[in-house]
């Protein structure tokens, strides 16, 4: 058996990490990075992570080896050098066919699409590969939906594993691929590219200008370039808006790009907490409204979300601001003052997220996205306002809308009041109907006003229903301080505070035991005969909540008692095999 290959995750963006290979201290080599081939020059395997040398057998065998130490624990001579049969493969497009003779397993696991769908021995719990070769990407990628697919039940079944796509990337397409969660990279096309006397950059192939020098070296300056590139925009968060700038480069990967959202979002659940270290998001084109972010939020507001107690009278539809939270804004601070209530349940309308209300206008993604305004809406923008303007009448009792949105909408139902009628949101005489509006809601529904320590429970309930779908901890608090830090108490002990630039709370010893009891977060068994003293790491855990988010709150429990709390770093998908730390100590009991 080859030995196994050490590595951590330093920075992680959804399905894309940055991995640090050989000693977790020191690495000697940071993902994505090069995988060098038989075909590549001494210079370009010196920069690479990985060689590869493959036989000319059938079924063909393959061997990755590294002049790199990263052989745990001691680190001190090159490898390892890890070998395995690639077994035969058939076309992706014989699905229901069975190869035959199935690839080796191990800490190399080759991995085709056949092998997905017929072969058992991927389900052993044992396996954990530390290199996955998806053998048949090339002709994958070929086929509508499937490389997509096959990389996210790797990604999910493996995740502690470093995967290579052999013959598909190259600096135009290696953000895109880095995005769904490639980290391994070869030069296949890079040397094809060569060969045929153009250069394969980041923005796709093109002919050497007058004076440029057309080979490997000049290439491969372009490929790690590239590759520097993804690995800042990963630290940084950035690399959507890298991955789909990458994307325009060819229909295929804009293809690519579309089926990865549309599976994305079926883990839209995963996405609610702040992930830590992000402070935008960033949807400045239209295919950015795919994003699985824009997904979760639409069906939390059409579906599960509930107004706070007894405010469904009057709903109260206002434009959004560049600047977030809104009500910090000029603008807002403007239809605040014409409002002159807070009885209203106010509701803005923006894109790509269609509502927010004003209760999680300081959740993520709500507070913290970036988009260009223009004024201008797209048919699907104007549909998706109007079907989530639908469902929160479905689920609550207004008696009458006053919008100030300046978007038309078409509801027979109910009492609306145009404020705006063509009119900028801040004009004079715009501000003026808005308060005459208020003024008519007051009379004729009975409408009232809210104490401000109510007004803030109703928002930390909203919240806490959006981040734990459950706000029972939240029964007889009070709030205390000032903003942006609330302090949240309970029997004259402090159980939380809530922390804007993480949109989340902060617990309190004091306040474990309430959330264990009424069941508000996700549980991680630690192993009974352990001492829990820093971290949390697979090794000491015997079970896990497998839809933990990342930078989610966590209860930790050992022998059916709860211990501590834990942040996670990691979402769940990950925890299954990552090797390293997956939480970080919050809160000892």
């Amino acid at each position: 058996m080859a030995e196994g290959l050490g590595r951590t995750v330093l920075h992680r963006h959804r399905y894309a990490r940055v991995w640090g290979l050989g000693d977790r201290s020191s690495p000697a080599i940071h993902t994505p990075a090069l995988i060098s081939t038989e075909d590549d020059e001494e210079a370009c395997r010196q920069m690479s992570a990985f060689h590869c040398q493959q036989t000319r057998t059938i079924p063909a065998r393959i061997t990755i080896s590294t002049h790199h130490h990263l052989i745990p624990p001691e680190f001190k001579g090159p490898g390892p050098t890890m070998d395995a049969s690639i077994g035969h493969v058939l076309p992706p497009s014989l699905d229901e066919a069975n190869a035959g003779e199935s690839a080796d397993s191990g800490v190399l696991l080759p991995i085709s699409w056949q092998r997905l769908h017929h072969d058992p021995s991927l389900l052993d719990e044992t396996l954990n590969p530390s290199i996955v070769v998806l053998v048949d990407a090339i002709q994958l990628a070929a086929q509508s939906g499937k490389l997509v697919k096959a990389i996210q039940t790797i990604k999910h079944r493996f995740p502690g594993a470093l995967l290579w796509t052999p013959g598909l990337g190259g600096p135009d397409n290696v953000a895109v691929l880095s995005w769904f969660g490639v980290d391994l990279f070869d030069t296949s096309r890079t040397r094809f590219a060569v060969s045929s006397e153009h250069i394969l950059t980041a923005f796709g192939p093109r002919l050497p200008l007058s004076g440029e020098t057309c080979n490997m070296d000049e290439a491969l300056h372009h490929y790690q370039q590239a590759i520097r590139s993804v690995q800042s925009a990963i630290e940084n968060g950035h690399l959507r808006r890298l991955a789909q700038q990458q994307s325009l480069n060819s229909p295929r990967l804009v293809e690519h790009m579309r089926h990865f959202d549309a599976l994305s979002s079926a883990q839209e659940d995963l996405l609610r907490a702040h992930p830590s270290g992000i402070e935008t998001i960033e949807f400045m084109a239209q295919e950015s409204h795919l994003d699985s972010e824009v997904h979760s939020w639409v069906n939390f507001i059409q579906n599960r979300y509930i107004a706070p107690n007894a405010l469904d009278n009057t709903l109260v539809l206002l434009p959004c601001s560049e600047r977030k939270p809104y009500r910090l804004s000029k603008s807002h601070r403007k239809f605040i003052n014409a409002l002159g209530t807070n009885g209203c349940h106010e509701v803005m309308v923006t894109s790509p997220l269609g509502l927010v209300p004003r209760d999680l206008e300081d959740v993520w993604p709500a507070g913290f996205y970036d988009i260009p305004v223009t004024g201008d809406w797209t048919s699907d923008e104007l549909h998706r306002v109007q079907s989530m303007v639908e469902s929160l009448i479905e689920r609550h009792d207004y008696r009458c809308i006053i919008n100030h949105s300046g978007i038309d909408l078409n509801i027979d139902t109910i009492e609306i009041i145009d404020t705006r009628q063509g009119e900028s949101s801040g004009s004079r005489n715009a501000l003026q109907r808005l308060t005459d509006a208020v003024g008519h809601a007051k009379q004729t529904h009975e409408l009232r006003r809210r104490k401000g320590e109510v007004v803030n429970m109703d928002r930390f309930r909203s919240i806490s229903r959006y981040l734990y779908n459950n706000d029972a901890w939240l029964e007889n608090c009070r709030i205390r301080g000032k903003p942006p830090r609330w302090k949240i108490e309970k029997e004259g002990e402090q159980i939380a505070l809530w922390f804007y630039d993480r949109a989340g709370f902060s617990f309190s010893k004091n306040a474990i035991l309430s959330l264990y009891e009424h069941k508000i977060l996700p549980v991680v068994h630690l192993k009974p005969d352990i001492k829990w003293k820093g971290d949390l790491h697979l090794g000491i855990i015997e079970s896990y909540d497998h839809n933990i988010r990342r930078g989610q709150d966590l209860m930790v429990v050992q022998n059916d008692q709860p211990v501590g709390l834990a942040r996670s770093i990691a979402p769940g998908w990950e925890w299954a095999g990552t090797p390293g730390r997956l939480a970080k100590m919050h809160q000892k009991h």
